[in-house]
């Protein structure tokens, strides 16, 4: 089954708002077994807004619209779709006095305007809103149901999930679009690619079809795997042999196959050997730390992280012999692993890293342009130096740094 969402407002056509209950609208409808095969957002205009809906109407099954109930004269979406329907609009005196009570809770007299939110198109059923004034509306019209919300998230969510429950989720019998995602860091797009189209071209033809998306995003690789099955346990037996063949060939670099961050799979690893960590940074300025800590109970593997930024922090403050500093350059092996060394001595921990580098967008040479990044990890007897030359700006270079030290921490717990 095919669905359409709309959402309607201006403001949504400015750089001051996004669109975000679409995806909390395709998330549960994918859920139910309905292919999300166009967005739009509209601003106020009716006749706009009818164009859309007709266009939507000669192939949808489902066409949910959010936003655009309001009492103002710029709310047009109850007008816009009575219009497309050629259905007359009435006011519901039932809803105006709910309302009404509404504003007198609060020792409010109702303004007249909000009468607005009264008025539903013939044949529509009423869909109570208990977290604000405006209801949401439910049409028929030949195949298509269509369905009303208001923009307010709080109010959208519930009133939308009661509508999965009661009114959609019946028409798929069970059946859905179940989703697993692989993530993967260390390679480039086309290589994993390269590596795993041979894999997952046949599978939009097998008896349970997978559709596969492949998308490079901020210092990783994600598979996105779509299964449309009939029901879960179909769906997971499914998506679990897919996962497990990409998993082969891809080995360590895929690092998670259930949505967890890498620093969340880093915490676990730790976790699970009771190794502590401790971070000294300089190019990164603590995000390694910050995106380690991000996790729930970190407190139990992270010990401390330390920004040394000038080479005089470098040297008081982790212990980097100033001669080092001064024969290989701040940005350096030596110097990366030196921090790693300094910060894991004096905070007494299992794991130092060191990151030392050049972010951008100054200070590059033609011996070390800007996003050249020396790391370093040591993990009990082992130890581990890389350069990495990063591309992009400032916050990328940034967090790219932190991913590839996650990453080196990893793979040497894998193999530890």
């Amino acid at each position: 089954m095919d669905a359409c969402i709309i959402a309607v407002g201006t403001e949504m056509l400015t750089p001051f708002r996004v669109d975000t209950n679409s995806l909390f609208v395709t998330e549960h409808l994918n859920a139910i077994g309905f292919d999300v095969r166009m967005k739009a957002v509209v601003g106020d205009d009716v006749g706009e807004l009818a164009s859309v809906v007709q266009a939507a109407l000669e192939w949808a099954d489902v066409i949910v619209l959010t936003g655009g109930l309001g009492p103002t004269e710029d709310d047009i979406t109850r007008d816009g779709v009575a219009r497309v329907l050629q259905r007359s609009l009435s006011e519901n005196e039932e809803i105006v006095d709910r309302i009404r009570r509404r504003f007198a809770r609060r020792g409010l007299t109702m303004p007249d305007i909000n009468r607005r939110q009264g008025m539903v198109p013939d044949g529509a059923t009423i869909l109570e809103n208990a977290n604000g004034t405006a209801p949401g509306l439910w049409l028929e019209h030949g195949r298509s149901a269509i369905v009303l919300l208001p923009g307010p998230p709080r109010e959208m969510k519930p009133m939308f999930e009661a509508v999965v429950r009661d009114r959609l989720a019946p028409r798929s019998n069970g059946a859905g679009l179940f989703r697993r995602v692989l993530k993967i860091t260390g390679r480039t797009e086309s290589d994993v690619d390269a590596t795993v189209q041979p894999i997952y071209g046949p599978w939009v033809t097998q008896d349970v079809p997978i559709s596969t998306t492949i998308l490079a995003v901020l210092g990783q690789i994600e598979l996105h795997l779509t299964a449309k099955a009939p029901d879960h346990a179909t769906a997971a037996r499914t998506l679990d042999a897919a996962v497990g063949a990409l998993c082969a060939v891809l080995g360590d670099s895929v690092y998670s196959v259930d949505g967890s961050p890498l620093e969340a799979v880093v915490g676990r690893e730790l976790k699970e050997r009771k190794l502590t960590v401790a971070a000294a940074e300089s190019c990164t300025g603590g995000l390694l730390s910050s995106r380690l800590t991000d996790v729930p109970g970190s407190s139990e593997y992270v010990e401390a992280g330390v920004v040394c930024y000038s080479n005089r922090s470098k040297v008081q403050w982790v212990g980097v012999p100033e001669e080092l500093i001064a024969e290989h350059g701040a940005v350096s092996e030596p110097v990366a692993r030196a921090m790693a060394a300094g910060i894991r001595e004096r905070a007494g921990v299992s794991v130092g890293i060191g990151i030392t580098g050049i972010a951008g967008p100054g200070g590059g040479t033609p011996e070390k342009p800007v996003g050249t990044v020396a790391i370093a990890v040591i993990c009990g007897a082992a130890a581990q130096v890389r350069t990495f030359q990063f591309f992009g700006d400032r916050p990328l270079v940034k967090f790219q740094s932190s991913q590839a030290a996650l990453n080196m921490l990893r793979l040497m717990l894998l193999s530890s």
